[in-house]
């Protein structure tokens, strides 16, 4: 999970500056999800989910020619350095929040 402080006159375009990089990582064989989110309290900053099959993935996305030019192209669009939270889960896919469940009929 990051948070991307992005500056406010690009805040509006940031889903088109990363369209292309986030179609990529998508695209990678270990890539479970990878989803922007807008913060509806800020709107200048957007949360990214993301997650990878294996470590391994998640070392190919690192390493991968796409994430380096992200990696350069994106800091001129921001206000400050994302701020990160990097954890290992079990499973590959989202549960149901049964504590809110739905009548799906």
């Amino acid at each position: 999970m990051a948070r991307f402080p992005v500056l406010p006159e690009h805040a509006d375009a940031w889903p088109r500056i990363v369209a292309d990089f986030t179609a990529a990582v998508r695209a990678e064989p270990g890539c479970l999800w990878f989803d922007w989110s807008r913060n509806l309290e800020d709107a200048s900053e957007y949360v990214l989910l993301e997650a990878f099959a294996d470590d391994d993935a998640a070392a190919a996305h690192v390493g991968s020619e796409h994430f380096s030019a992200a990696a350069a192209a994106l800091p001129r669009y921001l206000s400050a350095t994302p701020r990160v939270i990097n954890t290992t889960a079990d499973g590959s896919g989202w549960s149901l929040l049964g504590e809110m469940a739905v009548d799906e009929r």
